[in-house]
């Protein structure tokens, strides 16, 4: 195992002491055998001295590890996305290190650029023939071959939601790896629920959000509101009549919680519904995707999803994400 570059410096630093030491020793006693009248002065100053530049070197040691302590620093402010670069002043022995980062948190940048730009090119050229077969699919309705149209919007649906999911990732995985995103999460719910209850106007649902001011989450707000879309909808979906959302922040890490007293889950459901393609009622429609779009976003982001059973009796949606 390799030594700690504090090993290191120490070790070299009783060697080169051990070294000065013994030629002070050979210099006083020549010295001392030169000149017997200065032998007692001579002691008491070699003493001093030796304290002096004990305590001297001390302190130039540790000023001299004080760069690196300042560039764990800047690397943990570009991690948070507090910074884009490592920026201070540093030993001429530490630039080349520090160039060399700066340039590849560059050539990641213009990675990441370039993957979206093709994702998102990828998705404008797949939209406009999905498009045009969800036309076909209601010209077919519109003829009276309702199974058939209904076979292709669901498979349109399907690979909509495809595309979507993978842009969703392309752009999180972005914006995870540049730490820049910042979202109030009040806007995001508050908005989705307005749009939720006309979705839903024909049922009597009651929903309450308990959400501090100003908590902020460290992801795009097109990807807060797919996960909070999804776990909302859900919830207004399977509800009976009540649903509460609320927030809390402990440290770095944010969590909202999503209540329903609606039936719920089995235990041995609620991880199973988080995987792709899985749903918990297969007679129902959809691609089985929004759970597992929940589960992937918030873990490209650092954040987690987990369901548990609700105070209301029904199911609880515990997510997890990063602080902004």
């Amino acid at each position: 195992m390799l030594c700690s570059l504090r090993t290191r410096l120490i070790v070299a630093s009783v060697l080169w002491t051990s070294g000065l030491l013994m030629l002070m020793h050979m210099l006083s006693m020549l010295v001392i055998h030169a000149f017997p009248a200065v032998r007692g002065r001579a002691s008491y100053l070699a003493v001093f001295l030796g304290v002096v530049f004990m305590a001297a070197g001390f302190f130039a040691a540790r000023r001299g590890l004080t760069p690196f302590h300042n560039l764990r620093q800047r690397l943990a402010s570009v991690r948070a996305g507090d910074e884009a670069r490592v920026q201070g002043a540093y030993p001429a022995e530490i630039h080349p290190l520090i160039e060399e980062m700066n340039g590849l948190l560059e050539s990641r940048e213009a990675s990441i650029r370039r993957a979206l730009a093709t994702a998102g090119d990828l998705a404008h050229g797949l939209k406009t023939p999905l498009a045009l077969l969800a036309q076909e699919a209601e010209h077919l309705r519109s003829e009276g071959h309702v199974e058939s149209a209904e076979t292709i919007a669901q498979q349109v649906e399907k690979m909509t939601r495809q595309v979507d999911y993978q842009l969703a990732r392309a752009r999180a995985a972005s914006s995870g790896a540049s730490g820049t995103a910042r979202t109030l999460v009040a806007d995001s719910a508050e908005g989705l629920i307005r749009a939720l209850r006309k979705l839903h106007a024909g049922r009597t649902l009651s929903i309450t959000v308990d959400l501090p001011p100003g908590l902020t989450a460290r992801l795009q707000r097109e990807d807060l509101d797919e996960i909070l879309g999804n776990l909302l909808d859900n919830a207004c979906t399977w509800a009976a009549s009540t649903i509460r959302v609320s927030g809390v922040r402990s440290g770095q890490v944010l969590t909202i919680l999503i209540d329903d007293d609606g039936p719920g889950l089995p235990p041995e459901l609620r991880t199973a519904v988080l995987e792709r393609g899985v749903r918990a009622d297969e007679a129902a429609p959809g691609s089985g995707l929004g759970l597992a779009i929940v589960r992937d976003l918030a873990e490209l982001y650092g954040g987690s999803i987990a369901l548990e059973q609700s105070p209301q009796r029904g199911l609880r949606a515990r997510l997890s994400l990063p602080v902004a």
